[in-house]
C-alpha cells in the first residue's frame, strides 16, 4: 500500500471527507491548506448526470472568469492582412497563415490557445488530426473561430476557461490561484458553475449536477454543499 506523504497527512488534519461545505467555507479552508512552494492552482470538479456518448448530452463551452485564472496563456492566431495586426495589437504570441501551418506540422506548437478568422479555415481544417487531439483545434461554437480576432485574443488571455465532460460525465477545469483573495476565488467557482448551468443540454434528464468539488493543485478535495450553491450559481 502506498504512503501518504506527511505533507498530504498535514493538508487533511481536521478536514472531514465526508462532510459538505459551503463554498466560502470550502474557498477558505483549500487555502489554509495550501502549502507547496510554488502557487497552487484552484480546481474545481464537477459530475454531472450526463452520457457524453450521446450528441444531445455533450457539454462543452467557454466561460470567461471575472478574474482570470492566473496563468500566463500563449496564443495562436490564423490570420491575414488586417485581422493578422488586430491579432498582433491584442496581444497574440503567434500570428501566421500558410507558415503557422508549416511550423505545427514540424511540430512546432509553442501555444496554449489557437484562433482562427473564418477566411483560414481551409488552412487550419488540415492541421485538425495535429490540433484536435490536443484540444487545440479552432471552434465557432467555443468563440476560436470568429472574424473578431482581437477579442478573443483579449478574451483568451484574461482568462477564459474552455470546460468539456469527459467520459464519465465529469467535467473538470483550473478557476484561479490559491494566492487569489477568497472573494475573487469565490467568484471565479460561481460564474464557472453558472456556465455549466448554462451549458445543460437537451438530452440531460433528471439531476443534472450531482456533485461538485473543490481542491488546490495538491491539497485535499472538499465536497460542496449543493444547497448553497443553487442560488449563487
Amino acid at each position: 500500500m502506498a504512503k501518504t506523504g506527511k505533507r498530504l497527512r498535514n493538508a487533511y488534519q481536521g478536514i472531514d471527507r465526508n462532510q459538505f461545505l459551503a463554498l466560502e467555507e470550502a474557498v477558505r479552508q483549500i487555502k489554509a491548506k495550501a502549502s507547496t512552494k510554488f502557487d497552487e492552482t484552484l480546481e474545481i470538479a464537477m459530475n454531472l448526470g450526463i452520457d457524453p456518448r450521446h450528441a444531445d448530452q455533450m457539454v462543452r463551452g467557454m466561460v470567461l472568469l471575472p478574474n482570470g485564472t492566473g496563468k500566463t496563456v500563449r496564443v495562436a492566431v490564423f490570420a491575414r492582412a488586417a485581422k493578422a495586426d488586430e491579432a498582433r495589437a491584442a496581444g497574440a504570441d503567434v500570428v501566421g497563415a500558410e507558415d503557422l501551418a508549416e511550423k505545427i506540422q514540424a511540430g512546432q506548437i509553442d501555444f496554449d490557445r489557437c484562433i482562427a478568422s473564418p477566411d483560414m479555415m481551409a488552412v487550419v481544417g488540415k492541421l485538425g488530426k495535429i490540433l484536435g487531439p490536443r484540444g487545440l483545434m479552432p471552434n465557432p461554437k467555443l468563440g476560436t473561430v470568429t472574424p473578431n480576432v482581437g477579442e478573443a485574443v483579449k478574451a483568451a488571455k484574461g482568462g477564459n476557461v474552455e470546460f468539456r465532460a469527459e467520459k464519465a460525465g465529469i467535467v473538470h477545469a483550473g478557476i484561479g490561484k490559491v494566492s487569489f483573495t477568497e472573494t475573487a476565488l469565490v467568484e471565479n467557482v460561481r460564474a464557472f458553475i453558472a456556465a455549466i448551468n448554462r451549458a445543460k443540454p437537451s438530452g440531460a434528464k433528471g439531476t443534472y449536477i450531482e456533485k461538485i468539488s473543490l481542491s488546490s493543485t495538491m491539497g485535499p478535495g472538499i465536497k460542496l454543499d449543493l444547497g448553497t450553491i443553487a442560488t449563487a450559481a
